[in-house]
């Protein structure tokens, strides 16, 4: 393993204080639990809270700022936040209109933030991301959170800074998820720090098809192929899943894992954008870039959202963040 880091046990704590420093304009880093919140918050505003596990990122410390998340919960490497780290993120950036918390469908995940909400002394809501389609909705833990979380903490982000009350951002963020569909290829493994070693074998002309983003396996191994027959079962996938008809306006979003070259991310925005405009399809909006990333893997995944005027207004909405910058 060949890794820039001082030490297993203090890489997450020494690269949030590089974050925080990088950034002390937008978040601020609290210590003991971890948490990235905001600065400048309006307000009489819905908080939003998110998190999940290190090796993510930019998701999900990189999307805190105005018109997007107003606290994130960072885990160790592809490990859950514990629940007394949502609790005093919560407790920090409410300020009178509730909670609205955007959890990615991870058992740990699901249940840590259930804890911390049961615990939280004001008005909540919770919005489940599950917008993997590799797996089938009757999984037995349901389908994954993947890269389609950006959209979601986008669109409703914007709603948030704009006023809307927690019942409406709850009922934007069913609505995007259920609008939104995701699947993934890796073409290697990735190395978790405190592991050492990938977390699974794959030979130079394999390709794991429908790989999750914690380094899990994908649903099948399949032989490496050219792109365009990958982008071809990716895409396949997601159309089968969202049935998208003609003249529908749609947002496509390539997201890299990590190690993969924006010039082979875009030749993938290409072929993709290709099948779905064949189809009579609008794609009227577009993300490529390493958001959603699984550390060192190299891969990507193919998000499409199906747009209307309101989720097409948030989506254009100012957003300043990390990550994510336009509109300002």
């Amino acid at each position: 393993m060949k890794k820039l880091i001082n030490g297993v046990e203090s890489v997450l704590e020494e690269s949030l204080n590089g974050f925080a420093r990088a950034h002390s304009n937008i978040i601020q880093l609290n210590h003991q639990p971890h948490y990235v919140t905001r600065k400048n918050k309006p307000e009489n505003k819905v908080a939003l809270i998110s998190g999940g596990g290190a090796g993510h990122e930019p998701l999900h410390t990189g999307l805190v700022g105005k018109g997007m998340l107003d606290a994130a919960c960072p885990g160790q490497v592809f490990t859950s936040p514990t629940p007394d780290q949502m609790l005093m993120a919560a407790q920090e950036v409410e300020n009178g209109a509730g909670v609205l918390f955007i959890v990615k469908n991870y058992a740990g995940d699901v249940m840590n933030f259930e804890i911390a909400a049961e615990m939280l002394d004001c008005p909540h809501e919770t919005v489940l991301v599950n917008d993997d389609v590799s797996l089938p909705k009757n999984h037995s833990t349901g389908r994954r959170g993947v890269a389609g979380t950006l959209i979601v903490e986008k669109i409703v982000g914007a709603a948030a800074e704009a006023g809307a009350d927690l019942a409406a951002c709850k009922q934007l963020g069913d609505k995007v998820v259920n609008s939104t569909a995701s699947m993934g290829v890796a073409l290697t493994s990735c190395t978790v720090p405190a592991l050492g070693q990938p977390t699974f074998d794959i030979s130079d002309n394999e390709v794991e098809m429908g790989v999750g983003i914690h380094g899990e396996r994908g649903r099948e191994v399949m032989s490496l192929t050219t792109a365009d027959d990958l982008v071809q079962i990716l895409a396949k996938a997601i159309d089968e899943e969202l049935k998208p008809t003609k003249d529908q306006r749609v947002l496509l979003h390539i997201n890299g894992f990590g190690a993969t070259p924006l010039m082979e991310l875009y030749l993938v925005y290409d072929l993709a954008a290709q099948f779905f405009e064949e189809r009579g399809i609008k794609i009227v909006r577009s993300l490529v870039g390493n958001y959603t990333t699984s550390l060192d893997m190299a891969g990507c995944s193919i998000t499409l959202t199906l747009m209307d005027d309101e989720m097409l207004q948030y989506w254009d909405a100012p957003v300043h963040t990390a990550a994510l910058r336009w509109g300002i």
